[in-house]
């Protein structure tokens, strides 16, 4: 619990610090494992409307293609407004979801053992991505029943998974690919 509340104040001093050019997009910060990051909530101009259905798309991202034994796959997510308004979005850890799967199983979701989700609205430019605060995924197979014991290793020497995204009930449209050794 004190690493979720951890990345949620990393992710709140990031929106009120916006370093580097100040603009929203990627960084390289990892949140811990097993819960969601928060989409960097932009300042309100007071106009925008809530985005229309069928305009935001959400993509599943992962930093690699494969991973090495050892290596924790770093998840994320950008959202792109592909409307021609800007618009607001709910966006917060409590409407995302990340999930793993390997054929038709799930292996791991991230609302599973998620503590402290907390809303977000973000305003979603047009035509812009938002990426959320990478995090390590730990190889671990998930479920609500295993959040306070050890959880089994997935099986890795080449294994192939797939990483859907999903923000307030908008669904990636394709999974991202990876696998493990």
């Amino acid at each position: 619990m004190g690493l979720v509340l951890l990345a949620v104040i990393v992710a709140i001093v990031l929106l009120i610090v916006k370093p580097g050019s100040g603009q929203p997009g990627a960084t390289k910060t990892p949140a811990p494992a097993n819960s969601s990051s928060a989409l960097p909530e932009q300042p309100a101009a007071g106009e925008e409307k809530a985005c229309a259905k069928g305009t935001v798309k959400v993509t599943a991202v992962t930093d690699k293609a494969s991973y090495k034994a050892g290596e924790m796959p770093m998840l994320s997510l950008t959202v792109t407004n592909t409307g021609t308004v800007a618009c607001t979005f709910s966006a917060g850890t409590d409407v995302q979801e990340y999930r793993i799967t390997s054929g038709t199983e799930t292996i791991w979701a991230s609302k599973d053992c998620q503590k402290d989700p907390a809303p977000t609205e973000a305003v979603l430019e047009p035509g812009k991505d938002v990426t959320t605060t990478p995090f390590a995924w730990d190889r671990t197979r998930s479920s609500a029943d295993t959040c306070e014991a050890e959880r089994p290793a997935v099986t890795a020497a080449g294994a192939s998974y797939h990483l859907t995204a999903v923000v307030d009930g908008v669904e990636s449209a394709d999974t991202k690919q990876f696998q493990l050794y």
